[in-house]
Formats: structure tokens, C-alpha cells, sequence
């Protein structure tokens, strides 16, 4: 079976939630699940339910860097130095895994803390069977032209704009 490459991206709402819901039906039909999140901390609700299940395994930094424009330079360099850690490790397991799903991955190589090369010669290298998920804004080009199924999440509206907080 060939392996595909997704992509989730946009301004709107959903692109994590669609892989994971992509990572929940896979594990349902017993394959092997690796999510991996760059930019958050992994307190996100949604990672308690997939760690609970039996097949899926969650990586993510636990180090938490704060927003990209916040940071400082010696912060961009540990986010850099433990996100592109954090994508090594993936690379090393894809052997043993049917799904991956890189959550963030586009921002963390809009940001400059993984190297986009590195991540598009994994995805031309992965296993042939292997699944990749990539979720994030503004992929560039290689990475839109190395995915077979692209989907753009846009805002409509968002309760942001209303002075609404995210919730729990």
C-alpha cells in the first residue's frame, strides 16, 4: 500500500482536530500512530484522548517557548535546537509506524526552527507505506507540491473576533 502525504492548512480552525481524527480512525483500524506537535507544549485537551489509546504514540516538546514573535534570540535557538531534536527522533521511528502526523510542522519551517529541507527529504524518503500528516499556515510551495491531498481551512468567523477567549 502507498503511503500519502496531507496537508491541513490555513487561518481557520480545525487542522489539528482534522489529524486527529485522521490519528483516531487509524488507530481504530489497528495501525500504528506516532502525532508529533511542534510549537505547543502537548497540554493540548485533544493529545489526553490519543494518548489513551492503544497504538499511538504522542511526542512533543515539553518545554514550552512561548509565541515565535515573543521570542528572543537564545530562545529561538533552544526552540530551534529541541524542535528539530523532536523531528530527528521522528525520522528515526518511521520504520515503525503506518500514520504520522506532524502537527505544526508548517509554522516550525515558516519559523526557521526545522529545516524545511530536512523535513522534504523525510517525506521523499519515508517507508513507502508510510501516511504523514502535516498541519500548519502558509506551507510553501515544495511542501504543497510533495503532498497528495491539500486541504485549506479559511476563517469565516471566529468568536476571537468578539473578544471571545479560547476555551477548554
Amino acid at each position: 500500500m502507498q503511503g500519502l502525504i496531507h496537508l491541513y492548512f490555513g487561518d481557520g480552525k480545525g487542522k489539528t482536530t482534522a489529524a486527529v481524527g485522521l490519528s483516531v480512525r487509524a488507530a481504530g483500524a489497528g495501525k500504528r500512530v506516532l502525532f508529533a506537535q511542534f510549537l505547543k507544549d502537548g497540554s493540548s485537551s485533544e493529545l489526553n484522548v490519543l494518548r489513551a489509546l492503544q497504538n499511538v504514540e504522542v511526542a512533543c516538546c515539553t518545554q514550552n517557548f512561548g509565541f515565535f514573535k515573543a521570542m528572543d534570540g537564545q530562545t529561538k535557538a533552544a526552540a530551534q535546537k529541541a524542535y528539530s531534536a523532536l523531528l530527528e527522533d521522528v525520522m528515526r521511528k518511521s520504520a515503525d509506524g503506518d500514520l504520522f502526523v506532524l502537527d505544526e510542522a508548517v509554522a516550525a519551517c515558516n519559523h526557521g526552527l526545522i529545516e524545511e529541507t530536512t523535513l522534504i527529504d523525510f517525506l521523499r524518503g519515508r517507508p513507502k507505506a508510510l501516511e504523514v500528516v502535516l498541519t500548519g499556515r502558509d506551507p510553501s510551495q515544495h511542501l504543497l507540491d510533495a503532498a497528495d491531498y491539500v486541504t485549506e481551512m479559511r476563517k469565516c468567523k471566529h468568536p476571537f473576533e468578539r473578544g471571545i477567549a479560547a476555551r477548554r
